[in-house]
């Protein structure tokens, strides 16, 4: 019998929960992406003078994002889908760069 273990532990990638949104929104949200940088873009979207580290950004996002869906839904007045699509891509851009840990040994004693 070996003392040396075969196994390697993975983290775990964050689960993002998937967004059900409206087939034109989440197109127009598709369609800014080419248009949409980072470093000009997120600081306006979040309201920010710092830009967070990737990953960091998304759960403000997707609260805000939630918050003006739920807006939508109810036909509130101070619904801004302008806004609402900034979100989307703002989303998307993030999603796309949280980063990956890679595999990680563990040792065993």
């Amino acid at each position: 019998m070996s003392l040396m273990s075969n196994i390697l532990a993975f983290p775990l990638r964050p689960v993002v929960q998937p967004l059900r949104r409206p087939a034109a929104l989440v197109r127009a949200a598709v369609a800014g992406q080419p248009m949409w940088r980072r470093d000009r873009d997120l600081r306006r979207v979040l309201r920010s003078d710092a830009i967070p580290a990737p990953g960091h950004a998304l759960p403000r996002l997707r609260a805000e994002e939630d918050r003006m869906n739920a807006a939508r839904q109810e036909g509130a007045a101070e619904y801004d889908m302008h806004q609402h699509v900034l979100l989307m891509i703002a989303i998307l851009a993030e999603s796309r760069i949280i980063p990956v840990p890679g595999p990680q040994l563990r040792a065993v004693t």
